[in-house]
C-alpha cells in the first residue's frame, strides 16, 4: 500500500517505522525544515522539547486506566524499538522518584493516594526512609517525603527522534520537509510546500492544484498533526518549558518529580552529564522563551533537592507546545482510508508506541 503520513514528530516516525519495515511505500509530511530540531522556526514537533519520562504510574494523577495500560504496554516496547534502530539511544527503566518538602507534605499525600486508589497492586507508590533514598539517589538530599514509582524510565528524546528519523529513510521512506497539511480526509492530504522547498514529487498523486496546495491521493492516511491539525480537531497547545544542565558532580539514574506549589517540577537524567528540568504543563500557547519567574521557580525547586545544582552550568532553554483535546486524553479513530492520533498531551513518549501498535494492529483499510 502507499501511505501517506501528515506530521513528521514522534507519532509519524514511528508510524514510518513499522509500515516502511512491513513493505509499504511511505510518504511523509512536514512543515518543518528538516529531521532534525529547528526550535527557531516554531514549526518543532513538541517531542523534541519533552524530556522523555516514561511514567504510566505518575501519570495516573491526570489520565484514565487506557492511558495506564498503553504506557505500561510501551514501557515494554521501548527496548526493542531502540534495539532496532542501529544507533545509540538512551533507555533506563529503573524506576522513578516522586519528592515532597515538608510543607507539601499534604498536596503529596493526596497525589499519593490517587495513584494508590487507580494502579494496580504490582505498580503501587513504594515510600522510602532516608536511607534508602540516599541509597537509590546519592545526589538527592532535602526532601521530607520519597516515594519510588515502579515500572518506570526516561528516554532520551533528542536521540530517538534523530535514530528514528535515520532508520526510517534507510528503509526507504520518502521525507516531505516545508510541507504543509492543511487537510486531511480519506485517502488524501492537501499539501503546500513553501516556495524555497525542494519537495521530492510524489508520483502519479496528484489531483487538484490550487491556491490551497495540492491535494494528493494515497491508499491510507494519518493525521499525527498535534496542534496543526485545526481547525479539524478540537486541540489546543499547552506550554512546556525546560531547561538543560551541564552537572558533571551529580549523579542521576532516576527521573524525579518535585512537588511544587504551582506546579509539578521534573528533573531528568540525560547522557555526558547532562540534566533536563522543566514543567509539566502551563496552560498557554505562548511560544516566546522562558521567563524569569520560571527561571527562578524552575531550578530553585532543582536545587532545593540536589545541592550539588548550585555549580551546574544553564546549557540550553526551551519552550514548545503540547497537543491536547478537551478532556487531555489521546484521541485514535481509525476508519476506511484515514486514522487519526492526537491529544497526547504530557503522555507523549510514555504512550505513543503502544498507539501506534493498536492503529496498526488489524491492518489497513
Amino acid at each position: 500500500m502507499h501511505i501517506g503520513i501528515a506530521g513528521a514528530g514522534l507519532l509519524g516516525r514511528l508510524l514510518a517505522l513499522e509500515l516502511s519495515r512491513a513493505g509499504h511505500r511511505v510518504d511523509v509530511f512536514d512543515p518543518a525544515s528538516g529531521p532534525g530540531p529547528n526550535a527557531e522556526s516554531g514549526s518543532d514537533a513538541a517531542a523534541w522539547t519533552a524530556a522523555g519520562m516514561l511514567s504510566p504510574v505518575a501519570e495516573l494523577e491526570c489520565a484514565d486506566a487506557r492511558v495506564f495500560a498503553w504506557g505500561l504496554r510501551s514501557c515494554y516496547l521501548w527496548p526493542s524499538i531502540v534495539h532496532g534502530l542501529g544507533e545509540p539511544v538512551g533507555l533506563s527503566l529503573q524506576g522513578s522518584l516522586l519528592l515532597a518538602h515538608r510543607g507539601d507534605a499534604g498536596a503529596a499525600q493526596r497525589v499519593i493516594s490517587l495513584l494508590q486508589s487507580k494502579a494496580d497492586p504490582l505498580y503501587q507508590p513504594e515510600l522510602l526512609d532516608a536511607a534508602r533514598l540516599t541509597e537509590l539517589e546519592p545526589s538527592i538530599s532535602g526532601p521530607a517525603l520519597s516515594w519510588l514509582l515502579p515500572c518506570e524510565g526516561q528516554i532520551h528524546t533528542v536521540q530517538a527522534m534523530q535514530a528514528l528519523a535515520a532508520q526510517c529513510t534507510r528503509q526507504g521512506t520518502h521525507w516531505h520537509w516545508r510541507s504543509t497539511v492543511h487537510a486531511v480526509e480519506a485517502g488524501t492530504l492537501r499539501v503546500q510546500t513553501q516556495t524555497s522547498a525542494r519537495r521530492e514529487s510524489v508520483e502519479g498523486l496528484r489531483l487538484l492544484q490550487s491556491e490551497q496546495g495540492e491535494t494528493l491521493r494515497f491508499d491510507h492516511v494519518f493525521d499525527v498533526r498535534g496542534i496543526g491539525a485545526r481547525p479539524q480537531l478540537l486541540v489546543r497547545g499547552v506550554r512546556g518549558e525546560v531547561f538543560w544542565l551541564h552537572a558533571p558532580s551529580v549523579k542521576l539514574t532516576r527521573s524525579v518529580r518535585l512537588m511544587h506549589p504551582r506546579h509539578t517540577v521534573y528533573i531528568v537524567p540525560r547522557a555526558d552529564d547532562m540534566l533536563v528540568v522543566g514543567a509539566s504543563e502551563i496552560e498557554s500557547e505562548d511560544r516566546s522563551p522562558v521567563s524569569l519567574r520560571s527561571t527562578l521557580e524552575l531550578l530553585s525547586a532543582a536545587h532545593s533537592v540536589i545541592p550539588e545544582l548550585a555549580e551546574a552550568r544553564v546549557v540550553h532553554s526551551e519552550t514548545n507546545l503540547r497537543p491536547a483535546l478537551p478532556n487531555n486524553l489521546p484521541l485514535l479513530t481509525r476508519d476506511k482510508g484515514i486514522t487519526r492520533i492526537n491529544g497526547l498531551y504530557r503522555h507523549g513518549w510514555l504512550v505513543a508506541p503502544a498507539m501506534v501498535e493498536e492503529a496498526l494492529k488489524d491492518g489497513l483499510s
